[in-house]
């Protein structure tokens, strides 16, 4: 009969199947009782290897805890539904889930999470670059599923998180193109002839974001002290299933197959024809009956630094009146129809402006003004701040304003102009060398120095 072992030393032995075994022991369960993996090979040296490195990772205490790993697809529903939902706010959680459904899932979803290796994650970047993905967009999707790993990484479900051995594509960061004071002129010109022109006064003028130009409210609007109050802003959500089955509440809008290249059914729709569904497809939660968590909603801004009150410009005070004023007859007009929001910038009937149709007529109007294309955020926040760049005002004064938290953030949404950067060069030329003036043909000489008299003669000869 063989000794018994020492507590915690390993089993290694070949058993009837044909395969080496070995069981190390790890400690204790949570119900207390013990915990020891299994680990088996064709031979004893392979098995002797996975045994020492189980008992390193327990030396070290970086076992990976007992039972069977999720998927990386279970993993990210729990790491969202319980985890990101504490901190995050709804309109980021929102984007994390749809990056979890449109890539991460498809892409790598059915690998458990301690089996998944650098490959698969690469393969998975390469696939959605190659599907027209923009790198900024892969990037977003590794740090997303990144966090989710390292939170399973701390919590010992895995030994590693291997998308710190992946590098995501490079991006380049997109250059702001604001309006020049000629632009910014035209565009507000044109936005005079729209009701919502001071929606655009404030954005432009003022650098406000979409989302908190559209969510602003009467309350924090101080005309007395001449301030703004951003506590709100206006996000659109993304509705969320309140049935206990989302594929079968949305069995009537599936659809598995691609539309014909003619198809006339939706030709209508902007976007064109809607892609087929997924096998299982849970979408459609916005004909879901109990639907809960979407639409317009007013939502606290991300950084404390953004609810700092912002001047307002004594300029803009009779416009304001002026746009409360309107804002109260068009109460009137709507009767019981009217919907109370205490929005600044709202519809007919009160409800606030869509951010959708914001943003389309943003389009219009850089149509109308003859302005080329570009983002919102450079008609609004770049502008502002490249234009106080170009009053003279500093850096931190313009931090301030646009509400940044690290100056290095406001850096990037001013933009330089070569005329300034011309007269500022012209300047510093003239401070190491003053320009000179152009020398005269005309010569003054004495007419009775020596030189003078030669050259009389000379001529006289």
């Amino acid at each position: 009969m063989s000794p018994r072992k020492p507590n915690m030393e390993s089993s290694v032995y070949l058993g009837g199947d044909g395969w080496w075994h070995g069981r190390v022991t790890m400690g204790v369960k949570n119900d207390g009782s013990p915990d020891r993996r299994h680990r088996r090979a064709r031979t004893e040296p392979e098995l002797r290897r996975k045994v020492k490195e189980l008992e390193r990772l327990r030396n070290e205490g970086q076992a990976p805890a007992a039972g069977r790993k999720p998927t990386v697809a279970k993993w990210m529903e729990t790491y969202l539904t319980d985890i990101a939902s504490l901190k995050l706010k709804p309109r980021s959680l929102d984007d994390y889930w749809s990056k979890t459904r449109n890539d991460i899932v498809p892409g790598v979803g059915q690998h458990r999470i301690d089996k998944l290796q650098p490959e698969h994650l690469e393969r998975m970047y390469r696939a959605m670059l190659d599907a027209g993905h923009a790198p900024s967009h892969v990037v977003k999707v590794h740090r997303i599923l990144s966090r989710a790993l390292k939170i399973a990484h701390r919590r010992r479900m895995i030994g590693e998180n291997v998308a710190t051995l992946v590098d995501p594509p490079t991006v380049e960061e997109t250059e702001a193109n604001p309006f020049t004071r000629e632009e910014a002129a035209a565009f507000l010109a044109a936005a005079a002839k729209r009701p919502t022109f001071m929606r655009w006064i404030v954005g432009v003028g003022m650098g406000f974001r979409q989302g908190e130009t559209l969510g602003l409210r009467w309350p924090y609007v101080d005309l007395e002290a001449e301030l703004f109050h951003p506590q709100w802003q206006l996000q659109r959500l993304t509705w969320r299933h309140g049935c206990p089955d989302p594929h079968a509440c949305g069995v009537r809008l599936h659809r598995f197959e691609a539309c014909q290249p003619d198809c006339t059914t939706h030709k209508s729709y902007r976007r064109g024809c809607p892609k087929p569904c997924p096998k299982g497809c849970t979408k459609h939660a916005s004909a879901c009956p109990e639907r809960k968590g979407g639409g317009l909603v007013f939502t606290r801004p991300k950084t404390k630094k953004s609810t700092n009150p912002v001047p307002i410009p004594p300029a803009f005070l009779p416009y304001l009146a002026e746009h409360r004023a309107a804002q109260e007859e068009m109460r009137a007009a709507a009767g019981e129809l009217w919907q109370e929001h205490k929005v600044v910038f709202s519809r007919p009937d009160g409800r606030p402006l869509d951010p959708r149709a914001d943003w389309e007529e943003f389009k219009e109007l850089l149509a109308e003004a003859g302005i080329d294309d570009r983002r919102l955020y450079d008609g609004s926040r770049h502008t502002a701040g490249t234009i106080l760049n170009e009053l003279g005002v500093d850096m931190p004064t313009i931090m301030e304003i646009l509400r940044h938290t690290q100056i290095s953030q406001t850096r990037r949404y001013v933009k330089g102009r070569s005329h300034l950067s011309k007269d500022a060069m012209t300047r510093m030329g003239n401070t190491f060398l003053p320009r000179q003036d152009p020398a005269s043909e005309t010569r003054t000489e004495t007419v009775g120095s020596k030189a003078a008299r030669s050259r009389r003669r000379r001529r006289i000869q």
